[in-house]
């Protein structure tokens, strides 16, 4: 089910929890992570689209939760991915950086048809505090994978010893949620493949849980356009 990420085509902007589509309708993974970690590259790069996800150097459209449809478009999303909003925007006030957290917090608490969480943190920062604060409203069920972008700027043996830190001090938060971690790079396509794989099978997983019928026939082809 991993090409299905390559149908991915914009839904809908959720500002509100109240306006979240129906919970369980289809299986959503959900991007997270601190602002100009490459969270917008790392999705446009996994749905090999240019700009379907924006990244901005200043608030604006990631204040909401931004919702991306898979599946052929004649059809009802098979699933979807959400991006949620940057937190650590260094110049937003406070009352904005508290607003969005709660928004992506209580989404990640609450949401039924959560089937992963993709944490995205820039490799030469590691886990932050603010990252910490928003993987401890994760539900313990719902597997985490980590994608530790812009690898590409280090060199391996700096790389090895980045992921060794950045696992460490995931374990150290003794989270019960399965987790992985990836050396991830959009510009050159490090890790690519391997994302698409883990989000393909919790995608999968879903779908065979809710119709075990439909389960071999997910994937669908050719990349949407928002």
């Amino acid at each position: 089910m991993a090409s299905v990420l390559l149908t991915a085509r914009f839904a809908t902007t959720v500002a509100k929890l109240a306006q979240l589509p129906e919970d369980g309708a289809a299986p959503e993974i959900a991007f997270v992570g601190r602002s100009n970690a490459g969270k917008s590259s790392a999705i446009n790069a996994l749905c090999q689209q240019r700009r379907l996800a924006f990244a901005s150097k200043t608030p604006g459209r990631t204040q909401a939760l931004n919702y991306f449809a898979l599946g052929p478009g004649q059809l009802p999303p098979r699933a979807f991915i959400v991006d949620t909003p940057g937190y650590g925007f260094a110049t937003a006030p406070i009352e904005v950086k508290r607003a969005w957290d709660q928004l992506a917090g209580r989404y990640l608490s609450q949401r039924r048809a959560l089937a992963g969480v993709v944490l995205v943190l820039d490799i030469r920062r590691g886990l932050t505090d603010l990252d910490r604060t928003l993987l401890a409203w994760m539900q313990p069920d719902v597997p985490l994978l980590v994608l530790l972008t812009k690898s590409d700027k280090l060199g391996q043996a700096q790389r090895a010893a980045a992921m060794r830190e950045a696992e460490a001090d995931l374990r150290a938060l003794q989270m019960p949620n399965p987790l992985a971690l990836l050396s991830f790079s959009a510009t050159r396509q490090i890790g690519l493949e391997e994302a698409r794989e883990f989000i393909g099978e919790w995608l999968a997983g879903r779908v065979a849980d809710a119709d075990p019928g439909r389960a071999g026939d997910a994937s669908g082809t050719g990349a949407g356009t928002e």
